[in-house]
């Protein structure tokens, strides 16, 4: 399962999901956020291929080519849904390096990692029912580094590192 990033559009960094059918290995735009992580919720027992959408086969050009015209990340399968009344946001760092995971809160607190979600657990006890820290991933995608410019600030700072390696060893 993977999605694609492209500038960010107020709220998170994700410009457009997109899947890849595991039979034909086209890429498939997916409409919304939400049918989105439905299918990578559910992605390594029910694989997704394209007779999944409606009036789509593997016969249909694909959506969307995997190139450098937009940066991509790559996401694991099988993340949980965010919790009702949460929204994961996913934000890509300036220096285009990683992405950071935060979840929203029903309150709009924002958490960045399970003992955060322990904290406002422990706060608002009232969500413990309909909430489990196990319903929570902060596992980020990773940056599909061929889709990066040669030029961006991450390429400079990741061909400088190497530089330094190899100079000190």
């Amino acid at each position: 399962m993977e999605l694609e990033q492209k500038a960010p559009n107020g709220k998170d960094s994700i410009g457009a999901y997109a899947v890849q059918c595991f039979r034909c290995l086209k890429w498939r735009l997916i409409p919304t956020k939400e049918e989105f992580e439905a299918i990578r919720e559910r992605f390594t027992e029910d694989p997704w291929h394209c007779e999944k959408m409606p009036n789509n086969s593997c016969d249909e050009p694909a959506d969307i080519e995997y190139d450098t015209t937009r940066i991509w990340v790559i996401d694991r399968p099988n993340i949980p849904k965010a919790p009702p009344n949460t929204e994961r946001l996913v934000m890509m760092r300036h220096n285009l390096s990683k992405m950071d995971i935060y979840y929203v809160m029903p309150n709009g607190k924002k958490v960045r990692g399970t003992s955060d979600v322990a904290k406002f657990l422990h706060s608002y006890p009232q969500y413990k029912k309909r909430m489990s820290i196990s319903k929570f991933c902060f596992v980020s995608p990773k940056v599909a580094e061929e889709t990066v410019a040669q030029d961006s600030e991450w390429r400079v700072v990741l061909r400088n590192k190497k530089q330094k390696k190899e100079n000190s060893g």
